[in-house]
C-alpha cells in the first residue's frame, strides 16, 4: 500500500502543476539564472575580435599605460614634475577624489568638459579618426567626443572609481545619422551617462530615447550591442561610421 506521506507528496505535486505549468516553471528558472544584464542599457553584447575600432582602442590603452607612468612620477614628486599637462590632470583628479558617489562623477564630468574645447580631428591633426590619451588631449586643449570620453574614463579610475563600473559607449543618433561617444559610470546599480555636451548625467534609459547604443569599450576590450551592424575588417566604412564622431 502507498503510505499517507506518499499520497500527500503526490497531491502537492498536482497542485503545483495546476498553478504553475511546466513551461512557466522552466521560464522562472531561466530568468532567475540569467538575471538582469548588468551593462549599460541592459542589452546583450558580443565580443569584437577584429576591426578598426578594436585596433584603435588597444592602441589608446597602450598610450594610457605610458601616461600612467608619468602621472605616477609626477604624483609622487609634484615639485619636480615638468609636465604641465600631468599636473593639470592630477589637479582634476584631486578635486574629485575627495568627493564620493554622484558628486565625484559630476566633478570629473564638469572639469573635463570645461578643460577641453570641442574640435574635430581634421581641424586638430589634419586627419580623421585620431584617438588620444588624456595628457595628449590636454596638451592640445581640444578634442572630439571620444577624446573627452577617454579622458573621463581614465580620470575616474585615478579618482578611485572601480574600473568594473566604467564603460565607454558609442551611441548612434539615427535621426541625424551620427555617432557619439560618452562614458557610462555605474552608481548604486544604475548607469549614468557622462557627456561632453552637457553637465547633467542622465541614466541610460533616459538617453535611450534619443540614441541607440552600438559599441561598448572597457578594460575587457570592445563589444558590439546586439542588433548593431558588424564591423568591416578591411574597408573604410567603419571609420566613416564610427571614426568621424561629432563633438
Amino acid at each position: 500500500m502507498i503510505s499517507a506521506s506518499v499520497w500527500r507528496a503526490i497531491w502537492l505535486a498536482g497542485v503545483v502543476f495546476l498553478i504553475w505549468p511546466p513551461t512557466e516553471l522552466l521560464a522562472g528558472t531561466t530568468a532567475s539564472s540569467i538575471g538582469r544584464i548588468d551593462e549599460p542599457f541592459g542589452l546583450f553584447t558580443s565580443m569584437v575580435t577584429t576591426g578598426t575600432l578594436l585596433e584603435k582602442w588597444l592602441k589608446v590603452e597602450r598610450e594610457v599605460d605610458d601616461e600612467r607612468l608619468l602621472l605616477k612620477i609626477c604624483g609622487d614628486d609634484r615639485a619636480s614634475c615638468r609636465s604641465r599637462t600631468a599636473l593639470q590632470f592630477l589637479t582634476i583628479v584631486d578635486s574629485a577624489r575627495v568627493l564620493a558617489g554622484r558628486a565625484r562623477l559630476g566633478e570629473i564630468n564638469r572639469a573635463i568638459n570645461l578643460t577641453i574645447r570641442p574640435m574635430s580631428d581634421l581641424a586638430l591633426y589634419g586627419e580623421e579618426d585620431v584617438w588620444s590619451p588624456p595628457l595628449a588631449t590636454l596638451a592640445e586643449g581640444a578634442g572630439d567626443c571620444e577624446d573627452y570620453a577617454i579622458a573621463k574614463f581614465v580620470a575616474l579610475q585615478e579618482a578611485g572609481v572601480s574600473i568594473v563600473d566604467l564603460r565607454i559607449v558609442i551611441l548612434r543618433d539615427d535621426i541625424w545619422e551620427e555617432d557619439h561617444a560618452v562614458v557610462a559610470a555605474r552608481l548604486d546599480g544604475n548607469w549614468l551617462m557622462l557627456d561632453n555636451r552637457h553637465m547633467v548625467m542622465p541614466e541610460d534609459h533616459q538617453v535611450r530615447k534619443y540614441y541607440r547604443p552600438i559599441f561598448l569599450l572597457d578594460h575587457n576590450g570592445v563589444r558590439r550591442y546586439s542588433g548593431s551592424p558588424s564591423i568591416p575588417d578591411s574597408s573604410h566604412e567603419h571609420e566613416r561610421a564610427v571614426g568621424q564622431l561629432p563633438h
